[in-house]
C-alpha cells in the first residue's frame, strides 16, 4: 500500500491517495481542490482511482468531488448520515455499499460502520467516528488510520455545528481511534499541527490515556 499525503487549498486540507502496489487500484480521500497537484500524484503512481471517499460532508473536504469523479470515473463513498451535505446527490442515486449492490450505473454508495473497501489486494475498513459531524468516518488499513476532522495531530475537530457533539467526538477518539495499537499512524484531515502525521501512542499522551 502506497500512501500519498497531498496538502491542498487555502484550508490546508490533507487529501490522500492510497494505491495498491500490485494492481494500481486506488482510493482518493477528500479531494478538496488543487486538481493538477492531485493528478500529478495519480500519474506518478499510475493509479486507477476506483473510489473517492469523503471522511465527512463538509464543503472544504467535498468541493472537488464533481471534478474528480468526472475525470476518474470513480464511485463516491460517504457515510449515510452525511449524504444530506451533498446537495447534488439525490437519495435515489445511492445504495448501501455493504448490501452487495454494485451495478455499474450506481456511482454513489453509502457507508456504514465496519464496511470493507477493497482495492486490489488492499483492504480498508470504515470506522464510524461521529462528533465533528453525525456521519464522520475514519478509514483504517494496515496500521494506518485516516481520521478526517475527528482528530488532528494537535487538536480535534470543532463541535459547534448543528449535527456535532463534543461527547460523541471524545467517545470516537478515546474508544475507537485510541483503542488501536500504539504504533498505528494517524493521518489527519488538516495540517493544523506542527507535524503532518502522529501515532496512537503520541495522542494517548495528549488525552492522558495510560497504556
Amino acid at each position: 500500500m502506497i500512501i500519498e499525503q497531498i496538502l491542498v487549498t487555502g484550508m490546508v486540507v490533507f487529501c490522500y491517495l492510497i494505491t495498491d502496489e500490485t494492481t494500481k487500484e486506488a482510493v482518493l480521500i477528500d479531494p478538496a481542490g488543487d486538481y493538477d497537484l492531485i493528478f500529478k500524484k495519480i500519474e506518478k503512481h499510475k493509479a486507477n482511482v476506483k473510489y473517492i471517499i469523503n471522511t465527512h460532508g463538509h464543503y472544504d473536504h467535498t468541493s472537488g468531488n464533481s471534478h474528480m469523479l468526472g475525470k476518474t470515473g470513480a464511485a463516491l463513498l460517504i457515510q449515510k448520515n452525511d449524504i444530506s451535505y451533498l446537495r447534488s446527490v439525490k437519495s435515489e442515486e445511492s445504495a448501501l455499499f455493504s448490501d452487495g449492490e454494485k451495478s455499474k450505473d450506481k456511482k454513489v454508495f453509502l457507508l456504514q460502520d465496519n464496511d470493507r473497501i477493497v482495492i486490489g489486494n488492499t483492504e480498508l475498513w470504515v470506522i464510524h467516528t461521529p462528533g465533528h459531524s453525525a456521519g464522520s468516518i475514519s478509514i483504517y488499513s494496515n496500521g494506518n488510520i485516516f481520521t478526517g476532522d475527528t482528530l488532528f495531530t494537535e487538536g480535534v475537530g470543532r463541535t459547534d455545528l448543528h449535527d456535532s457533539s463534543t461527547e460523541s467526538l471524545m467517545d470516537s477518539i478515546k474508544n475507537k481511534i485510541l483503542k488501536l495499537p500504539d504504533d498505528t499512524k494517524i493521518w489527519p484531515g488538516h495540517h493544523y499541527g506542527r507535524k503532518p502525521v502522529s501515532t496512537v501512542a503520541e495522542q494517548k499522551k495528549y488525552f492522558r490515556i495510560s497504556k
